[in-house]
């Protein structure tokens, strides 16, 4: 984490995930002075103030003395943001955690090679995210490495082989939480039906959600391997299974999380076309 804290790091936008990377950043050791953040509303201005960070609703004044050029707006102001700063990111490192901005689309605006994308997933506002990133060969181990720290302050980071895979990391852990979410939200309602009360329910449904994950964080044993060692036979999970199965759970799932790839490359596509 060293090399990023003498990094002056700018942020155009300061919503949720970037108030989550400067939360982050800040308790890793970067001094709050050497955040810069550019956003058009003064209650999020008056917001990160509070946090001893520079705040400016000037993009180009923003980014003049930054290192670390962090994009965190909407798909569809990005090309309004974008456009006015053509050609002032020289000697800058630009990260984008902007949906669907790809990187030939950013670069050509820019005019700069040195950029990073990003899929992050909003467990990064607990600092438990898991991020994918994906880079040309223009970004050096270097710039790679100082991306993966700035990332890293809220969670896990992975680099992906190509950006056509970044698609794939947004069908699995972009939108993943809302998977885990639905299914809490199915066994809470099962839980009620089944005679529990909602606050009993939903208690029980988180802490085994979290003790899930944390068994599979931590253990040898695949997860495939971790439900067949809880999964006796003719026992109760065993006939829950089966009902899943019936259902053809595993196959829909992996349908929903195609259906969300090829959604992500249709936005992607969107984007490209509107900014061109």
């Amino acid at each position: 984490m060293s090399a990023v804290l003498n990094c002056n790091i700018t942020f155009i936008g300061g919503g949720n995930m970037a108030q989550a990377l400067i939360g982050g950043l800040i308790a890793r050791g970067l001094p709050a002075t050497r955040i810069t953040v550019s956003d058009p509303v003064e209650k999020v201005r008056e917001l990160l103030a509070e946090k001893d960070v520079h705040v400016t609703d000037d993009n180009a004044l923003a980014i003049r003395d930054a290192d670390i050029v962090l994009f965190a707006v909407k798909p569809q102001v990005f090309a309004s943001i974008l456009k006015p700063l053509k050609g002032l990111l020289d000697g800058k490192l630009v990260i984008s955690i902007v949906a669907g901005a790809e990187i030939d689309t950013i670069s050509k605006i820019l005019e700069t090679d040195r950029i990073v994308r990003v899929m992050p997933n909003t467990p990064a506002l607990v600092q438990t995210g898991a991020h994918g990133l994906f880079a040309y060969d223009a970004v050096d181990a270097q710039d790679r490495e100082l991306a993966s720290q700035v990332l890293a302050s809220t969670g896990l980071t992975i680099w992906v082989k190509s950006e056509a895979q970044i698609d794939a990391v947004t069908a699995v852990s972009g939108s993943g939480p809302a998977y885990f979410f639905y299914m809490m939200e199915s066994m809470i309602r099962a839980g009620k039906n089944l005679g529990l009360d909602e606050k009993v329910a939903t208690a029980l449904t988180l802490q085994t959600a979290l003790g899930a994950a944390q068994m599979a964080i931590t253990s040898s044993s695949s997860p495939a391997e971790l439900r067949k060692n809880v999964t006796s036979p003719n026992g109760t999970t065993q006939a829950a299974i089966e009902v899943f199965d019936h259902a053809h759970i595993s196959q829909n799932i992996q349908a929903a999380l195609a259906a969300a790839q090829k959604r992500s490359q249709e936005l992607a596509q969107d984007l490209s076309d509107s900014i061109k």
